[in-house]
């Protein structure tokens, strides 16, 4: 049985898509994963499973839509994806604030070609870097004066996105790794 790691994009900011964590977890639970377990209320669930990532991701955002009225998109990450992110890290030395340093989790692997086309310099200080189907970004100023939150990449990658802080990666490693 995998520990799995499930994002959910766009949960209890303001005041659509408000979903309570027990709820999630009911949710979770209702489809046979084990010991689901919730961080903050921005929809982030640590369960074991034997499905696949992509599996889990698509039964549970189905049965949100289902159960509790949230069309949502849902990214699952293996506790080894988790820790690989965390290593990895490739802005270390830049990102000195861990809540201005986010990774955008995508749906899919980034295409190398469209981020390439993304002209750096355009978004200073802000800086980023893509491996896979995550992108690191450091961002000084702040989530709410960036250019590149997770709607940016939605667009010029075609992909869903969610964001999570560096300090709540950190945590949903954390969690994942005390089952």
């Amino acid at each position: 049985m995998a520990v799995l790691v499930g994002l959910l994009r766009g949960i209890n900011l303001g005041a659509r898509n408000r979903l309570g964590m027990a709820e999630l977890r009911a949710v979770v639970e209702g489809l046979g994963y084990e010991s689901p377990r919730t961080l903050l209320q921005s929809g982030n669930v640590v369960f074991g499973s034997p499905d696949s990532p992509d599996t889990a991701a698509k039964r549970i955002q189905d049965a949100l839509a289902r159960d509790a009225g949230l069309d949502v998109p849902v990214l699952v990450r293996t506790r080894a994806e988790m820790a690989g992110i965390v290593k990895r890290n490739p802005l270390a030395e830049h990102a000195t604030d861990p809540k201005f340093h986010h990774v955008m989790f995508l749906s899919g692997k980034a295409d190398p070609a469209a981020i390439g086309e993304i002209d750096a310099a355009r978004y200073a200080p802000e800086l980023f870097a893509a491996h896979g189907r995550e992108v690191y970004v450091w961002m000084p100023g702040g989530t709410q004066a960036s250019k590149l939150g997770h709607g940016f990449w939605e667009k010029r990658l075609g992909l869903a996105a969610t964001a999570r802080n560096w300090n709540t990666v950190t945590k949903l490693l954390e969690l994942a790794s005390s089952s």
